[in-house]
């Protein structure tokens, strides 16, 4: 596996690769990889003949400057678990080459970027946009899997990419939980034994909403509540939002009807949980 951190080097390496016909396939991330990160790997290698992965943990969408400085990356082990997913090439740059002396630019997605995470963490969703546009810049992928998980942020991408005429395929990757039915994250790894047994309640009452739908509820507010009801059966139980909303447009809805996506993110010991399910009716 080759490994670069400088963006020139990055560009120098790929464009022989293109001008040769070969299929760019590029999985952005910021490190603590899971099994999660590294089943988006794996689904790369049916869309792309040369597989492309970043750690970069992106400064510029903490809103709190404290979780950045505690965000904890091995990059020795995670450049193993690539290696060992045959993953091509590892492109590792410094907050000094992504962000150099003077750099002012900022990428807004304006609508997609308002409710939810966006609301509860200003500028965030700022910096992700801004961060993907130059990582595309200096792989120029033509094709780029984000996981479901964090089901806002991979709106926010399609999005950018529909309007600023990126020339790349977007993928969504599916949502992966561990046996236990708990959505894999690296803020998981925060959760006392405890905790994460209690975190369980969140999938629990996604699949107890998803059984209704199945059996023909279409009522958002109730499926809702099943969601609500299960996390308030955990101790000292924190919602920061369970909303059935539109996939397209991350409206909220009244009753399923088309492709919807209920989103939810709660906090067990502190730790911000994100989780969400697939209603398409």
């Amino acid at each position: 596996m080759r490994t670069f951190s400088a963006v020139d080097e990055m560009r120098s390496y790929i464009k022989p690769l293109k001008r040769a016909g070969k299929r760019i396939g590029f999985v952005p991330t910021m490190g603590a990889l899971h099994e999660g990160h590294l089943s988006l790997a794996r689904t790369l290698r049916e869309h792309s003949d040369i597989r492309v992965c970043s750690i970069f943990v992106n400064p510029t969408q903490f809103n709190d400057r404290k979780d950045y400085e505690a965000y904890a990356v091995n990059l020795k082990r995670d450049t193993e678990l690539l290696k060992g997913e045959g993953v091509d090439v590892l492109f590792a740059p410094t907050v000094e080459e992504i962000y150099p002396a003077g750099f002012q630019t900022t990428v807004t997605v304006s609508e997609v970027s308002k409710p939810f995470e966006g609301a509860l963490r200003p500028g965030h969703f700022a910096g992700v946009a801004s961060v993907v546009s130059i990582l595309f810049n200096a792989v120029e992928p033509d094709v780029a899997i984000f996981g479901e998980k964090d089901f806002q942020q991979l709106s926010l991408i399609e999005r950018m990419v529909k309007d600023l005429k990126f020339d790349v395929q977007i993928i969504r990757g599916e949502l992966v939980r561990d046996s236990d039915g708990l959505a894999l994250s690296s803020r998981n790894a925060r959760l006392s034994p405890q905790g994460r047994l209690n975190a369980l309640a969140i999938s629990r009452g996604l699949f107890a909403a998803q059984a209704a739908f199945r059996s023909g509820e279409r009522r958002a507010a109730q499926l809702e509540q099943l969601v609500t009801a299960e996390i308030h059966s955990m101790p000292s139980p924190e919602i920061d939002y369970v909303t059935l909303v539109n996939e397209e447009t991350l409206e909220p809805v009244t009753t399923v009807s088309g492709r919807c996506r209920m989103l939810v993110v709660a906090r067990v010991e502190g730790v911000r949980l994100l989780d969400n399910a697939a209603f398409h009716g």
